[in-house]
């Protein structure tokens, strides 16, 4: 899986942050955008792509990269 960038947006809490989202995502809104802001948080935002004024969850990156392990089958 590779990435393209989203765009930058403001989340509270979080800042200016740029968010990415899968390239298998195509220009469809249904997916997952990410962000790293482990330089502040510690962790990685996930948010809707149909609600990205919407809150982001924030998870760990080893939970992170649990999920995309999981998601590709590289387990």
């Amino acid at each position: 899986m590779s990435t393209t960038d989203s765009h930058s947006s403001a989340v509270a809490g979080l800042g200016l942050i740029s968010w990415r989202k899968s390239s298998y995502s195509g220009n469809g809104s249904q997916c997952v955008e990410f962000a790293d802001v482990r330089s502040r948080h510690a962790a990685v935002a996930l948010r809707d792509s149909k609600n990205v004024s919407g809150p982001a969850l924030l998870v760990s990156p080893a939970a992170f990269t649990s999920f995309l392990t999981d998601l590709t089958g590289r387990g």
